[in-house]
């Protein structure tokens, strides 16, 4: 088995469920599925779909950073979201951050998350 490197967010879930934030292993790193949460645990922008998003792929970021990684590195982003006729808010600030990088990509609606007021949760694959 490979050397694994994990990183932890402190978010309340991850020892309850047992999982980190990003695992890194050999060349890769695997960010789980990533929500609007703040530093201290609160949902940042409720009902907002772009500004969730945007809290998303930051909360991403800094997983990332931990490695020494950036959103350049991400390969792979698949988005969870709870209400896809709002598809051009999260892809609007998936833009912002990706339009460069151009990840392979994929949205899918789900018909919740662990928290109500969650409207979009986001993976991302990075390599070195």
């Amino acid at each position: 088995m490979q050397h694994r490197q994990r990183y932890s967010s402190g978010a309340k879930w991850e020892p309850l469920v047992g999982y980190s934030r990003a695992v890194r292993a050999g060349d890769r790193v695997y960010v789980t599925g990533t929500a609007a949460t703040g530093e201290n645990g609160e949902i940042v922008a409720p009902g907002d779909a772009y500004g969730q998003t945007v809290q998303c792929i930051r909360n991403i970021e800094r997983a990332l950073k931990a490695f020494d990684l950036s959103l350049d590195n991400v390969v792979r982003t698949r988005m969870f979201v709870t209400d896809i006729s709002r598809w051009e808010e999260y892809g609007r600030a998936h833009g912002e951050f990706f339009r460069e990088v151009m990840p392979a990509t994929t949205m899918v609606e789900v018909s919740k998350l662990i928290d109500p007021q969650m409207l979009i949760e986001i993976e991302a694959d990075a390599e070195v």
